[in-house]
């Protein structure tokens, strides 16, 4: 590996998702302002939107779209207008 090319500030930096208050530690290297203290100690904090334990991929919660459903809905309440439509083309 080339030398010189990887950052050197590496330290542990606290990640909270947002969505759940979950709070996880690990290395990087994100710039920010805030901290935030776990178990005593004060690390940087970088505030998230989603994560490991909120995303339905991880959690097993996922939604499904009636997509049908909705298809019939928006064609059902549209529906008059094509009618307008034809009676101003003949």
């Amino acid at each position: 590996m080339r030398k010189g090319i990887h950052p050197e500030n590496y330290r542990l930096v606290a990640f909270k998702d947002m969505s759940n208050d979950e709070v996880f530690l690990t290395k990087s290297t994100a710039d920010t302002k805030e901290t935030l203290e776990v178990d005593g100690v004060e690390y940087p904090l970088v505030k998230l939107e989603i994560s490991r334990t909120s995303h339905p991929f991880y959690t097993g919660k996922a939604k499904f779209l009636d997509t049908a459903g909705r298809i019939d809905k928006f064609k059902n309440k549209y529906k008059k207008f094509s009618k307008v439509e034809k009676k101003e083309e003949e």
